[in-house]
């Protein structure tokens, strides 16, 4: 088995395109997932393995934020095991590549592990609300509809996005990848899911969480507007 430097080295020649990637992604989680990619690698675990991982630490953290009450402590917590969870959910696609190449199980896992993960986190922000409301400084069943919008996005965006890579035409083989337009990345930030993990960072400061994930909330079904604008366009134009 490889040592994680021969790793390292050959990750960094079979990176993804940085097109449509934030730079949180691009500069933090994919570096991040490249060297558990590698640990991974030498320890030989496979890619469907290091999916369960991710989700181990991503739905831990999901459960925190349901079962207890908010402090500043349970943020630093929720938000490491989240952003641990999305840098190995980076990690299992650079080590299927690795390896030779992913399985389409691999991928099908990948993906509901993804979908789960999102819908489960935005429903216990939900029980949240609910459980402790005195906590988070919030009145009326009126906030509980501000998970539920937030998830709704973030569900359509994530399916969106992923069907419309699946019809879009695939590039002729050994056409050269479109350069990533940093202003993009810059403009990808609000919807990016490691930053988006920040706002658990807040759980301590009551009303200030609220307002803020409700502030990323808007955001999110601004993108998708957006988003859906675009995709529709481009698809406008694929004939079948």
């Amino acid at each position: 088995m490889a040592s994680v430097g021969t790793a390292l080295r050959e990750l960094r020649g079979a990176q993804k395109s940085a097109k449509g990637v934030s730079l949180y992604s691009r500069f933090v989680n994919r570096p991040a997932g490249r060297y558990l990619a590698a640990g991974s690698y030498a320890l030989g675990l496979t890619p469907n393995q290091v999916t369960l991982v991710s989700a181990a630490f991503s739905f831990a953290a999901v459960a925190a934020v349901a079962l207890v009450a908010p402090s500043w402590g349970l943020g630093v917590a929720v938000w490491a095991a989240l952003a641990v969870g999305f840098a190995f959910d980076s990690a299992d696609g650079q080590l299927a590549r690795l390896r030779g190449g992913g399985s389409a199980a691999g991928e099908w896992l990948d993906h509901v592990v993804d979908c789960a993960k999102i819908t489960a986190l935005h429903t216990c922000v939900l029980i949240a609300f609910h459980r402790f409301p005195g906590e988070y400084g919030i009145e009326g069943e009126g906030w509980l509809l501000v998970p539920l919008g937030f998830q709704f996005a973030a569900v359509v965006t994530f399916f969106g996005g992923l069907l419309t890579e699946k019809l879009k035409p695939k590039p002729a083989p050994g056409s050269p990848a479109a350069a990533p337009s940093t202003l993009r990345a810059v403009a990808l930030l609000p919807v990016d899911y490691g930053v988006f993990c920040l706002v658990f960072l807040l759980l301590g400061g009551g009303k200030l969480f609220a307002y803020a994930y409700a502030g990323l909330g808007a955001v999110a079904v601004l993108f998708l507007l957006a988003f859906l604008t675009k995709w529709f366009r481009e698809l406008s134009a694929v004939r079948r």
